[in-house]
This record gives structure tokens, sequence and C-alpha cells, in this order.
């Protein structure tokens, strides 16, 4: 913090400065770097991109590269020199603001800037609300919610790579005849309508198919293939670790979805038998409750995440505060001294008159003792 020395909070604006006071503190050598505040006051959204750069050959994920290119934007390497942090005007959509090495802040937070910023970005912070909206949409925000909320047979499941029995034309079958088989079918035939990229129609399709897949990784690349939306990318190799686009994309589908498709039994999966009138409207039951209580959970994760961040911003406050008092108390040592001498020789003078009255008052009475004795 400029002036005081202490560490500054994220939430209290007393430890803030402007940018030309911040800039001449850490030019006298007082600091290691310069941090921008995200305020309710402002329109400025930071999204951070960790552990995505080759911090010597300067190579990007593909995923990274994907986000910078969108939001085109101020865009700078970040201290460690192996993520970015992008900065643009816009409105951060509700809900979780973090998954896996992408999150996003509008408020207090604060990015510590580099300067150092990537060739081909913008020198400014630009107005990009759609371009957030779907990123959020694709890369952070509950995909499971848009694959299984209403779908027929949703059921809770603990393990995302478990089998279903279903073959390819029987799941095709189910998808289609859903609740949402009018998006499966638009997803399944190419269309990318009310989609901002094809990336994001892909991951839409990968995560229904993980769906009813149980997350059978091997049959949703193969029903992928039979999709409108294949292309050549989906075989490209976009990762450090040799890993396809399409490969990526499937692995982040099962990890997004939470809810798998699972029949009632093997037998019947395999036989697709009808149920009775009364069966359906008992299944009817148990999917609203299942989807009410899927809600409800969701829900509990995002106030307990709510509740993390309020306890790190409050730890940050407190070690502000240890930080203020122990420079407070360094301060003040000289001081200390100087009132501990004063005390002692107070005390001593206070001594030396106590010693001068009772001297004194013994004389006096040796005195009186004599003169009643003569």
């Amino acid at each position: 913090m400029p002036g005081v020395g202490s560490f500054a909070s994220s939430t209290d604006p007393e430890t803030w400065a402007d940018f030309e006071t911040a800039v001449a503190y850490l030019e006298r050598g007082r600091a290691d770097g310069v941090g921008f505040v995200f305020t309710e006051e402002d329109p400025i959204v930071g999204v951070d991109l960790d552990d995505c750069r080759d911090p010597e050959s300067g190579d990007v994920d593909d995923d990274a590269q994907d986000i910078i290119t969108r939001l085109e934007s101020y865009t700078e390497v970040s201290p460690s020199g192996t993520g970015y942090h992008v900065l643009i005007q816009g409105a951060l959509p509700d809900r979780r603001n973090r998954r896996g090495k992408i999150e996003c802040y509008d408020t207090a937070r604060f990015f510590t800037v580099t300067g150092d910023r990537v060739t081909g970005t913008p020198t400014a912070v630009s107005q990009r609300q759609d371009a957030l909206e779907a990123i959020h949409r694709e890369y952070i925000a509950e995909e499971s919610t848009q694959a299984t909320d209403t779908l027929t047979g949703v059921t809770e499941h603990e393990e995302s790579s478990s089998n279903t029995s279903l073959n390819d034309d029987t799941l095709l079958e189910k998808a289609s005849n859903a609740s949402n088989g009018a998006k499966f079918d638009r997803l399944w035939n190419g269309s990318t309508s009310g989609y901002d990229s094809n990336s994001e129609a892909d991951m839409a399709l990968c995560c229904l198919l993980a769906f009813w897949s149980g997350g059978d990784t091997a049959q949703m690349d193969q029903l992928f293939r039979q999709s409108g939306l294949i292309r050549e990318k989906w075989d490209e190799v976009h990762y450090a670790d040799g890993s396809t686009y399409g490969e990526k994309t499937i692995e982040r589908a099962v990890e997004r979805t939470s809810e798998f498709y699972e029949p009632r039994s093997k037998a019947e999966a395999e036989t697709d038998t009808p149920t009775s009138d009364g069966d359906d409207v008992d299944n009817t039951r148990s999917r609203a409750y299942l989807v009410e209580k899927n809600r409800l959970l969701r829900e509990r994760v995002n106030s307990l995440e709510a509740s993390l961040d309020k306890r790190d911003e409050r730890i940050e406050e407190l070690e502000a505060e240890v930080a203020r008092l122990t420079n407070v108390d360094t301060a003040q040592t000289g001081t200390s001294d100087v009132v501990d001498v004063d005390d002692d020789r107070r005390t001593e003078a206070t001594n030396d008159e106590t010693e001068s009255e009772t001297s004194s008052l013994w004389g006096r009475t040796k005195r009186l003792l004599g003169t009643d004795s003569e």
C-alpha cells in the first residue's frame, strides 16, 4: 500500500491509490508490482488463464488461444509467465466464475499488472459482452444443466465413465425423443444456430452424448463422427500433450456432466420394453423429484463457493491488519524506550521523597520520646 508500506486489501478502498501514485511507489523500489482492483463501480472484467503458456517457447494451449482470440481485448502475460490476463468491458454473468484453470472477476479481486502485452492483441480494453457470455457458457458455466435438465430417465451417477448398454441406434432414438430432442436433432444435423462458435456447438452436442452414453468416451467419439458437426479440426492436435481437439472436447464434456442416463436394468435397456401408464406417472414424478434435488444441490454448491470466497476475503483483511499493527509496533519501539527511562526516573524520585519523609518522621518521633524521658 503506497505511503504506508503494509498490505492492501481488495475490499478496502482506504488501502488503494491512483495509478500514478502506485507507479511512483514502485519506481522507488518500495514494491514488487502494481495491481488493478476490480470494483462494482467500474465496467472492467478480468479473465485469468492459468497454466496455459510455455514460458520458454511461448506456446499457448488451444483453449486459451481460443478465448484470447474471441475476446479480442487488451491481453498481457501474467507475472508467472505461464498464463494470461485479459481485460474487457462488460458484466460478468451470474453463477460460478471459475472452472479449472479459467477464472473471471469483476469485483473484490485484483490482477497484478505486468504491461507485457501479447503481440497482436488490442492496446485498449474493449467492450466484449457477447463474447464474454459465450465463453462463460462454454468454459465456466455448468454444462450439465444444458444437457440434463428435464431429460427422461435422469439419475445421479458417481462414475463418469460407466457404460449404459445402449447401442448407437437406441441411444440416438432416446436422445431424439427426449424433452430436449429438438435441440439434439439440430446439433446432430450440424446446425450451430444459437451458438456463437462451432466449438460451443461441439461442446453442447458432446455434453448430450456424454449423458446418454454414461460418459463412454469411445461411443461419444464414434457417434460424433456420424453427426453433421464433424470437421477436419476434430482430429487435429491442438495441445502440448498430443491430444486432439476432439479428444479434449470429449474429455471436458464428460468432466462437466454430473448426471448420466442409467437404465433401470440391463435387460430393459436391451429390449427397450415400453412401460404402462401407471409406470409413466411414477417415472415422471421420480424425474421431477431428481431434477429438483439436483437444482437444490447446485444452489448449495454455489452458496458454499460464495462462502469460501468471503472467507478468503476475510483472511486477506486480517493479514493486512496484522501487517499494519506490526509496522505500528515497530515504529513506536524507540518512543517506548524513552517513556521507560522517564518512568524509571519518576520512580526513583518518588522513592527518594518517600525515604525523606520516613526519615523526618522517625526524627520527630525520637525527639518526642527524648523529651518525655527528661
